[in-house]
């Protein structure tokens, strides 16, 4: 953790970060009624910040446990004057199962997960059929799970497990992926992935019932 990150964690905390048990009211927190989007392992915040900088109409919250990320990512909050940001420091499924409502988002985004691409860990990976169902739970009728990996194997196993998962519409193409949305960045670690011809996805479904 660098100096800047350290000092930004040390003084905005208090500002942005919260704590779970405070996410059974978002209007309390975010002092404003809007719709809540969630991502969940925001990393350096790169995608978090553009997000809520080009829709202050929402309000964002972050789930990351990596520190020198969440100190990276208030210390520019901070100077992009960027105000409908939240951020939380945990486990981002203990947190969803038990800390969040049903019926209470309007998007999680999951933006480059580690793919645990050995087959003995695979189990470890956050995406599964149990997770799924978890996040179908807290989105609002119509709300969106996107997903993106530039892991392709990963992308197969995301695309298979939304497949047999019930309840979702799927907002992509036929084969179930789908063009990366002007919301999302195209961030260092994307342009490092494709030079390194890595097989980029995106996965856009909505909540059906």
């Amino acid at each position: 953790m660098t100096d800047a990150q350290r000092q930004a964690l040390d003084r905005l905390w208090p500002r942005f970060g919260i704590e779970p048990k405070q996410l059974a009211d978002f209007d309390a927190i975010f002092q404003k009624n809007a719709p809540v989007h969630l991502e969940i392992g925001f990393g350096m915040g790169h995608s978090l910040i553009h997000m809520a900088a080009q829709a202050p109409e929402n309000n964002y919250l972050g789930i990351e446990v990596y520190r020198p990320g969440v100190g990276h990512l208030l210390r520019h909050l901070e100077e992009k004057g960027i105000n409908n940001v939240r951020v939380i420091c945990a486990d981002a499924v203990e947190v969803l199962e038990h800390n969040i409502l049903s019926d209470s988002l309007a998007a999680l985004y999951l933006f480059f997960p580690d793919p645990w691409p050995k087959k003995r860990h695979h189990k470890r990976r956050i995406v599964r059929r149990e997770w799924v169902e978890l996040v179908r739970n807290r989105l609002i009728i119509g709300g969106r799970l996107h997903m993106a990996t530039d892991w392709e194997p990963y992308a197969e196993w995301m695309r298979e497990v939304m497949a047999n998962a019930p309840g979702w519409r799927n907002l992509g193409n036929g084969e179930g992926y789908a063009m990366r949305p002007d919301y999302r960045p195209d961030t260092n670690f994307e342009r490092r992935g494709r030079r390194l011809g890595h097989g980029l996805r995106d996965l856009v479904r909505a909540r059906d019932n």
